[in-house]
């Protein structure tokens, strides 16, 4: 497997007027990763995407698949596929006309897998694409982002449409042929607790800039939960910092950075206190909050000299 990140940015920067969407970004996306690129409502995934892909300019900085410009460059293009919600297909397009367009830009692209996908969606490929329902319409850019099997394939929310059947079709087929045809798959999506067993790399983009960039499995082991007596629990996480507390009575949960070793688990047993792992989802949304508090404090401090 080459060294050379799949997908890679640096200093990425992009603005509107006096707006920047994008604040000198940085990261590298390893070969063959599915990667999941969280953030909220306007927190720049789409303008990224499009960058990545070629499909809107950096004010600033440098986008590369595989080291190289995607701008322009044929070579680069036909190795990468960018499946987006919004997308637009001509007045009187079918189904049927897409995957055919789709074929003859792909050089991977595989008419069984997208036959298998029209059944599974129980897509109308007939059917004027301006006619199909959102599900639908969601179906056709999941069979086009699949069955190209292009080296880097983005999904920006293309699946939001689709029922939890068809969503659980679209993920199942996903991972099954990651595993006989790796590559690197970027997914964008606000239902992290559902691709969260996918992924296996987490970029996290908040107000512009990178607040996680991190392996799945060592996000995972930066925090945990402990749950008892808020006083024992008080005691317990001193000197530890605490991402969030819920209170229900006396009884406290505080959600906090950092792993357990064997005294920590002889201590929380003498305590009567109970853990529990931290979902990807509530990490996610932890360290975007802790993003954002110091945000603001670097504001205020700021306003304040």
């Amino acid at each position: 497997m080459t060294n050379t990140p799949a997908v890679s940015a640096r200093g990425l920067t992009k603005r509107y007027g006096d707006t920047t969407v994008l604040k000198s970004v940085d990261f590298d996306i390893p070969t063959g990763t599915i990667c999941g690129l969280f953030g909220r409502n306007g927190a720049g995934k789409t303008t990224l995407m499009s960058i990545l892909t070629a499909q809107n300019f950096a004010t600033s900085g440098e986008a590369r698949i595989f080291g190289r410009s995607p701008y322009e460059n044929t070579d680069v293009l036909s190795r990468l596929c960018f499946v987006r919600e919004s997308q637009k297909y001509p007045e009187d397009a079918r189904p049927f006309h897409a995957f055919a367009a789709a074929k003859l830009f792909f050089p991977n692209w595989n008419d069984e897998l997208a036959h298998q996908l029209i059944d599974e969606f129980r897509l109308p490929c007939k059917t004027r694409i301006k006619k199909l329902s959102r599900g639908q319409l969601s179906a056709v850019g999941v069979i086009i982002g699949l069955a190209s099997r292009a080296e880097v394939t983005f999904f920006d929310e293309p699946y939001l449409g689709l029922d939890a059947v068809a969503r659980q079709i679209f993920y199942d087929r996903l991972l099954a042929d990651y595993a006989e045809h790796p590559r690197t798959v970027v997914l964008s999506s606000h239902l992290i607790d559902e691709i969260s067993d996918l992924i296996e790399r987490v970029l996290v983009v908040d107000d512009g800039e990178i607040v996680l960039d991190e392996n799945a499995d060592d996000l995972r082991g930066r925090a945990f939960t402990v749950v008892g007596p808020e006083r024992a629990v008080d005691t317990f996480i001193a000197g530890r910092e605490e991402l969030h507390r819920e209170r229900l009575g006396s009884v406290a949960s505080s959600t906090v950075l950092g792993s357990l070793d064997v005294d920590d688990l002889r201590r929380l047993g003498e305590a009567n206190l109970t853990t529990a792992p931290v979902s990807l989802q509530e990490l996610i949304v932890r360290f975007t909050q802790r993003a954002d508090t110091s945000r603001t404090a670097q504001t205020r401090e700021g306003a304040l000299r």
